[in-house]
């Protein structure tokens, strides 16, 4: 059974159950990321308070931030990237992901730059967004190898939150750089090009589906004890996100948080948001995810992949499609 149907079919389910005594999930979020457009969705619809949850939200400026607030137990579910769960797994932490967006970023550099290829960025510098363990980059460290050059030794790298990572590509402070995708698309409506997506990176390392890079993040205990709490807010994201697909209006009620500098931008963020989402079933999810996993152990090691050489088999969260 595909995503989609999993979920709707829990929707249906708990929308039709009796009144559910509210319950509150905690929940991490990014201040410049995605997320806040489907929260937001969920919000102006109501659509967890029709299955008893009660969302409270706390925003940090960086991804690294959330990471922390989720392994410190202040919040109860944030956006995590897939990689970091799978080291992390791997090191002994009880995580468990589930899928959110396919969407990644790009290697970008400014239109007129002669930088044509990965290879061009040796002697450069390379701004990188998400840290030294940000899945995108640990992606295009393997594929930059697998095209014989060492990034980590042979470009000089600045890390950053991704707004700090833009800045620093148009004010001239680094050659190139690898972010976040929202931000790759607004740099690209200032004429600024990419020289290697990540789904490229990820094609040249065999994969020929996008795997959700991005996913819903808890922890193991909290699932035990809370698993109707996560199923129903997986169902009601399922419902948010079936609202962005079908409807150009909503998106508009969405602008004032998107920060699009102009339509260009706007339509780039909303097509691209639609394009990422999940539509397959968590099966194939799982199989893609095993291949890249055991493609970058094989090219980077331990140093991209943690101690592990197979991807943990309990890494993704399996909802019940009843919610039980």
């Amino acid at each position: 059974m595909s995503l989609s149907r999993i979920l709707v079919t829990l929707c249906l389910v708990v929308g039709t159950a009796p009144a559910l005594a509210a319950e509150t999930l905690r929940i991490g979020l990014q201040s410049t990321g995605t997320f806040a457009w489907q929260l937001d969705v969920i919000r102006r619809h109501g659509l967890a308070e029709s299955v008893g949850l009660d969302l409270k939200i706390s925003e940090f400026a960086s991804t690294d931030a959330g990471k922390l607030a989720l392994n410190s137990g202040s919040v109860d579910l944030a956006l995590v990237d897939w990689l970091w769960v799978a080291r992390a797994r791997g090191l002994g932490a009880k995580l468990l992901f589930y899928p959110y967006s396919s969407a990644v970023g790009a290697v970008v550099v400014k239109g007129d730059s002669p930088i044509r290829k990965i290879g061009d960025l040796k002697g450069k510098v390379l701004a990188v967004a998400g840290g030294p363990l940000d899945k995108s980059w640990l992606i295009v460290q393997a594929a930059a190898i697998r095209g014989g050059i060492d990034l980590k030794r042979e470009a000089t790298l600045e890390y950053g939150a991704p707004p700090l990572i833009s800045q620093k590509l148009q004010q001239g402070e680094a050659d190139a750089s690898l972010n976040f995708w929202n931000f790759c698309a607004a740099l690209e409506t200032l004429g600024y090009r990419r020289i290697l997506d990540v789904r490229d990176a990820e094609a040249a390392l065999g994969l020929n589906q996008p795997v959700a890079l991005i996913g819903y993040v808890f922890s193991e205990q909290f699932a035990e004890t809370h698993k109707s709490t996560i199923d129903r807010f997986l169902g009601v994201a399922q419902q948010a996100n079936d609202i962005m697909l079908r409807s150009d209006g909503e998106w508009d009620a969405l602008r004032p948080l998107m920060n699009a500098r102009d339509d260009a931008t706007f339509k780039a963020y909303r097509d691209r948001t639609r394009e990422g989402m999940p539509r397959r079933s968590l099966a194939a999810e799982q199989a893609d995810a095993r291949a890249l996993f055991r493609t970058l152990a094989s090219v980077g090691g331990p140093q991209l992949v943690g101690p592990l050489q197979e991807l943990d088999p309990g890494l993704y969260y399996q909802p019940s499609p009843r919610g039980d």
